[in-house]
């Protein structure tokens, strides 16, 4: 069965021959930008730049703190904003005209304004209006400038997630009587945090790459961490290396998670007698009778 593209057509036998002629010229290139960036590196990737990550010391007074500081912020921001998030969508859904407009100047204004600011704008008013400890300020900072962004990204999945649902549930709803308050947080709202939760899972990401502009407010992630460890041993390039490997493990683990999820809720909306037709209708063995396969 030939299978044809919706967004541009199958290449024929000499497109297909320029484009991997294209993909291996390009392929050189890069490879080769690579090898000049690495011979241009070549002190700083040595064998003896690398070997602090050899001592437990290095581990346990420089990584493992700063991963720790990191997920923890990325934690607080978590459940914080999750919970802020679920409060200003409903308010966004709410028929309460203030309510509604309330949350939506909340989510407008928060969404537009850069997360670093917000995170500056938290510490100094920390310090000098609430008058927080000093080792208290970088986190609080942190943790709020993050809530705050975040909980209206996942207040509008929200929101986008009960408009995708059929009109014909809240129907249902208030034709058994329920009210439309009730309608939403009892039958529409489940519906669209479970439709959603493969995008909530995968804004944990963003939450967790964003802790690192806690950097910049004294807050000791783990970024800072490298950074102190590349002053004592003078490898700041390998340092960096090591805490984009990081992240990227970390990040990696969360998007698999996601992909995990989004196939799980995926078949478990579809039910267990339910056959996905993909592939199967131009299966010459399947017997049909009255249409249905067998």
């Amino acid at each position: 069965m030939s299978t044809q593209s919706v967004l541009f057509d199958v290449p024929g036998p000499r497109a297909a021959r320029r484009n991997r002629v294209i993909g291996a010229l390009g392929a050189v290139v890069v490879l080769g930008l690579l090898a000049l960036v690495v011979y241009g590196l070549r002190e700083q990737l040595s064998p003896s730049m690398w070997a602090p990550f050899l001592s437990l010391d290095t581990w346990q007074y420089y990584v493992y703190p700063g991963v720790f500081m990191t997920l923890q912020a990325a934690l607080l921001s978590v459940v914080l904003a999750s919970a802020l998030g679920l409060a200003l969508g409903v308010g966004r859904l709410s028929h309460n005209r203030v309510v509604g407009w309330i949350s939506a100047i909340f989510v407008e204004f928060f969404r537009s304004v850069p997360v670093l600011m917000m995170m500056l704008f938290a510490f100094y008013v920390a310090l000098f209006t609430l008058r927080l400890p000093g080792e208290i300020l970088p986190i609080f900072g942190v943790v709020v400038g993050l809530t705050l962004y975040n909980s209206c990204v996942m207040a509008e999945l929200i929101r986008s997630g009960v408009h995708s649902l059929p009109q014909g549930q809240r129907e249902a709803g208030l034709a058994i009587g329920l009210t439309r308050g009730q309608t939403l947080l009892n039958i529409l709202l489940p519906q669209a945090i479970t439709a959603m939760l493969p995008s909530l899972v995968s804004q944990l990401v963003v939450i967790l790459k964003d802790t690192a502009l806690g950097y910049l407010i004294t807050y000791p992630d783990l970024i800072r961490s490298m950074q102190n460890l590349s002053v004592v041993k003078g490898n700041l390039v390998t340092s960096f290396v090591v805490a984009a490997l990081i992240f990227i493990l970390i990040n990696y683990s969360l998007t698999s998670f996601a992909r995990w999820l989004e196939h799980k809720l995926g078949r478990r909306r579809a039910g267990p007698g339910t056959v996905v037709m993909t592939g199967l209708a131009m299966d010459p063995d399947l017997e049909t009778e009255g249409g249905r396969v067998q």
